[in-house]
């Protein structure tokens, strides 16, 4: 991620050290038309089914430490998006009712992405956040091409059949998702070709592997699409393409690096597929009303023993003082999986080799010629996901995917309570609680009165992710928003921004309990 030198002496919270990785800024200047120029609408691929989209905008940010409210609401809700699920004849059938999803710039350009589609032959919904590093071509490529991995390989062996005949034909194709696209989420038209041709490959290698009347496991089909995509991204780097533009794309995206966090909602059968420090969160509705977190996924980073152990176990007894150092994967990288980062993957023969063959521009850039210390058993990292699978109940009234640019904020049970009270209204029964603080009762006063500034919050937040980022930006010792607070850090000039938070990417999913009600009884009937 973009780290400036203040940063380096300062704030250890940049997922890559500086000295192996480049800012951001560096590749939008060699590049520029992929983070500044508007595309014009894409050309219409048979094969999928989206809504017009343009590069990203990032918030202009103002100078002044003293926004007023709408400078605030006008910075916070630039990026925000809600996607509302149909109903039939008056009912809603699915699980889901619903999404809404924002995101907020550190990084200039933001370093993050989110996807969010429907897959229309099995209308199950996959929501997903992706947290780049060392630039944002790795999250970009994994916000376009990953889903279709996924929808593919949950495909039966006779509609990959139908689909492979189809382009063998000529024929138009169904479209396998219905995206979901904030007008701000871009996607990069001059790679569509490359990335089909890749996928195409794919699901004949899954016609080969799988016989008809072959159902494919959830769990199988989420694991594979993530091995199969960072393997055709390490591919493409090496084969390089005669187009000097894409050629020069497919290593930008393969020397950055990304997370990634992904849903998959169906029915009462909730899967979460996440490689990296990206988290999903469940939302619990108790007896009482209050709301408690389910934690559905495991960072991978250095808080995690078992991470640490397996790391440790993956090479030779001589390293296990450097393989990680300073709580990072040879003392650089903080997530200890991830996408791209071929710097940690490939061997050093490999990496000179495809440097060497490369565009000039690579050999301007130290941070593709960097070579990371006590670099000997290599591959050091993996894009494989953490699976786990939770069943739906009614009480699960929702669900946060969130960057760890949100988890560095606020605690996940702090996620809940605001997002739980944001959409039930809650915390105007609740005690008043001031968290073990002595307080004076004019402070005591203050927050009786921002108790009841609530009641209006809520209706100048009709997102519950701009709710939560509100929080996360703002939030004071008391868990309330202090709007002074939420000005100076929104209106940090760019240079500095990095150095007090993250770029945060929210994804809340609502769930539907009568639904989720009504399949429980029918699967005990």
């Amino acid at each position: 991620m973009h780290v400036t030198s203040q940063l380096l002496r300062g704030l250890p919270r940049a997922k890559v050290l500086a000295s192996s990785l480049s800012p951001c800024q560096q590749h939008q200047s060699q590049l520029g038309p992929i983070t500044h120029r508007p595309a014009s609408k894409r050309p219409s691929h048979l094969w999928q089914s989206h809504q017009h989209s343009r590069c990203y905008q990032t918030t202009s940010v103002l100078h002044s430490y003293f926004l007023t409210p709408p400078q605030v609401n006008s910075i916070l809700k630039a990026n925000e998006y809600s996607f509302k699920v149909p109903e039939f004849d008056g009912k809603n059938l699915s699980s889901v009712m619903g999404f809404e999803s924002n995101q907020l710039p550190a990084n200039a350009p933001i370093e993050d992405r989110r996807s969010a589609a429907t897959c229309l032959q099995t209308r199950g919904m996959l929501l997903g956040v992706f947290d780049g590093h060392a630039g944002c071509a790795c999250a970009q490529a994994l916000s376009e091409r990953l889903f279709y991995y996924i929808a593919v390989s949950l495909l039966p062996h006779d509609t990959l059949c139908e689909l492979e005949a189809a382009v063998e034909a000529g024929r138009a194709l169904s479209p396998i998702l219905q995206w979901h696209k904030h007008p701000n989420d871009y996607f990069s038209r001059e790679a569509q070709t490359l990335y089909f041709n890749s996928l195409r490959t794919y699901w004949q290698e899954l016609i080969d592997l799988t016989s008809p009347g072959e159902v494919p496991d959830t769990r199988e089909a989420l694991l594979n699409a993530f091995k199969r995509l960072d393997n055709d991204i390490s591919l493409e780097a090496q084969v390089g393409d005669p187009n000097a533009f894409l050629h020069y794309w497919v290593l930008r995206v393969a020397f950055s690096g990304a997370t990634a966090c992904v849903a998959h909602i169906d029915g009462q059968d909730l899967f979460i597929a996440n490689a990296g420090d990206a988290r999903a969160v469940l939302g619990v509705q108790e007896e009482d009303g209050s709301f408690s977190a389910h934690t559905l996924s495991n960072d991978h980073s250095a808080q995690n023993e078992d991470e640490m152990a397996r790391i440790r176990g993956e090479h030779p007894p001589s390293e296990r003082k450097t393989v990680i150092r300073q709580d990072r994967l040879l003392g650089l990288l903080m997530p200890f999986r991830a996408f791209g980062d071929v710097k940690f993957k490939w061997s050093i023969e490999l990496q000179k080799r495809v440097l060497e063959s490369g565009p000039d521009q690579l050999h301007e850039n130290e941070h593709t010629k960097f070579i990371p210390p006590n670099y000997h058993t290599p591959p050091y990292l993996t894009a494989e996901p953490e699976i786990t699978y939770h069943k739906l109940r009614p009480q699960d009234r929702f669900m946060v995917i969130g960057s760890d640019g949100l988890w560095e904020t606020l605690h996940r049970q702090e996620v809940v309570r605001v997002v739980g009270e944001y959409l039930t209204g809650v915390h105007l029964h609740q005690p008043l609680k001031v968290g073990g603080y002595k307080v004076t009762l004019g402070q005591m006063q203050g927050l009786l009165h921002e108790r009841k500034a609530r009641v209006s919050s809520a209706f100048e937040d009709q997102n519950s992710a701009t709710h939560l980022m509100r929080h996360a930006v703002g939030n004071n010792e008391f868990g309330t928003v202090d709007h002074e607070r939420l000005s100076k850090m929104l209106s940090l000039p760019e240079e500095l921004a990095r150095m007090y938070r993250d770029d945060i990417t929210i994804i809340i999913a609502q769930f539907n309990p009568h639904v989720i009600g009504a399949q429980s009884k029918d699967q005990q009937s």
